[in-house]
């Protein structure tokens, strides 16, 4: 394919039909254009821009490059929810057999961290034996047995996403709505979803700064999904400060279950039960989001959703024995606290600092390959209005030796700010796109 008067043409601002494009991934995915002509055209796109109707094209485009998941008929609606990724944000953990247990399926196909981003592959690789690489036949069989799943994208979903988002990583042109847009529905409209909630953060550790450019990409999502006949709205987040009181791989897992034992982090249940919240009404379960909220409260803490979480640790390789003896024991080899130096009330936490540490301790990456340690973190973390003495733990740092830890806990300590009053109150959740 002769792929330069499509680059031009971009780059002179001018719109491609849904033909071009079609032709264009097409071509791309079957590797007839080079890697640095399709970064070329990447880059136009990322200063022109696409319209509505090209972004679309993109999106379906991507779709169809490969397997979309096909289930049988029922009457439970196959739903999901993405989050753009934050520090601490182990929803997903929590809200998938909460989803199951509330009468959905959930074929959610989730991906790895980079960065200070963490994964929810990588948490749930944290977990002895568990496989995230499972066939379509597999994922469909235990969402419609179980009612929920947590893998990877196979090789034959959506693989022109897979490819581009590669080169858009190493090109500079990840930061582009329509290109961010494309790349997550393209996956979510290849699970043939009836249902989607999207958690779109902005803040300090969040990929959108500023909240309006986390509503423009939610706008941009919402619109399009909805066209596409998947019923969608998103929550604007904050990512100021870490979700929780643990960020690390296995640290989230343990507190991921503590929340589904009813005693986990106020912040971290308040936001699965809000999208669990709507997720039932845009499904047409629950009359009002208040009802909603009520019915997910409930179920959330009749720990039923713990034993349907074990059904699919178990489904997934894990031998749930071993699993009970891994959460009780496994620690990294050092451990240190890092304590206040005055009294006062916490002013901040700031998770892009934690994030970081976090990262640089080896449970994050620098580099798509890069190995991944699912002990360390930070976890105990003392949350923004909480009051603290001098000498009290500020949090803990997990770490592969003593020296790391050290000087983790160095780094940790400028990531908190301790003041005399208490600050004002932050709403978790700043508005809702519908």
């Amino acid at each position: 394919m002769n792929v330069l008067p499509l680059i031009e043409a971009k780059r002179d601002g001018k719109t491609l039909s849904a033909e071009q494009i079609c032709s264009v991934v097409a071509a791309f995915t079957c590797r007839e254009i080079p890697d640095y002509q399709m970064a070329a055209l990447l880059m136009a796109i990322l200063f022109r821009g696409l319209d509505a109707r090209e972004t679309r094209a993109l999106t379906v485009a991507l779709r169809d490059s490969g397997q979309r998941l096909a289930f049988p008929n029922d009457p439970r609606p196959l739903v999901d929810k993405h989050s753009t990724g934050g520090v601490g944000d182990k929803v997903s953990l929590v809200l998938a057999p909460l989803l199951a247990c509330l009468g959905f399926r959930v074929p959610m196909i989730s991906g790895r961290g980079l960065g200070i981003t963490g994964g929810t592959l990588d948490k749930l690789e944290g977990i002895s034996r568990y496989t995230t690489a499972l066939p379509v036949p597999h994922i469909i069989e235990q969402v419609q047995e179980i009612g929920c799943v947590i893998c990877g994208q196979s090789d034959d979903m959506v693989p022109a996403d897979k490819a581009l988002y590669a080169l858009r990583d190493v090109t500079g042109t990840v930061p582009s709505v329509p290109l961010i847009t494309a790349s997550i529905l393209s996956k979510k409209l290849a699970e043939s979803l009836n249902c989607l909630l999207l958690d779109v953060k902005f803040g300090a550790a969040a990929f959108m700064q500023t909240e309006a450019q986390a509503r423009e990409l939610a706008m941009s999502m919402v619109r399009l999904a909805n066209e596409c006949g998947v019923k969608t709205r998103a929550l604007l987040t904050d990512m100021n400060f870490p979700l929780g009181r643990a960020a690390g791989n296995f640290l989230e897992v343990r507190e991921a279950v503590e929340c589904l034992e009813g005693r986990g982090p106020a912040d971290l249940e308040q936001l699965v039960v809000e999208s669990a919240a709507h997720l039932l009404v845009i499904a047409g379960k629950a009359q009002s989001i208040e009802s909603a909220r009520s019915v997910a409260i409930d179920t959330l803490r009749s720990r039923k959703p713990l034993a349907k979480w074990e059904q699919m640790l178990a489904a997934q390789g894990v031998n749930i024995d071993s699993y009970h003896k891994q959460l009780t024991h496994q620690l990294a080899p050092a451990i240190v606290e890092v304590r206040a130096d005055r009294d006062g009330c916490m002013q901040l936490c700031d998770a892009r600092v934690i994030g970081e540490v976090v990262r640089d301790l080896g449970g994050g990456r620098m580099q798509k390959d890069s190995p991944i340690n699912p002990l360390v973190g930070v976890d105990q973390i003392v949350k923004v209005g909480e009051c603290v003495t001098r000498g009290s733990a500020l949090c803990r740092v997990h770490a592969a030796t003593a020296s790391e830890a050290s000087v983790a806990a160095t780094r940790v300590r400028l990531a908190f700010r301790v003041g005399d009053s208490s600050p004002a109150g932050v709403d978790l959740v700043s508005d809702v796109i519908t």
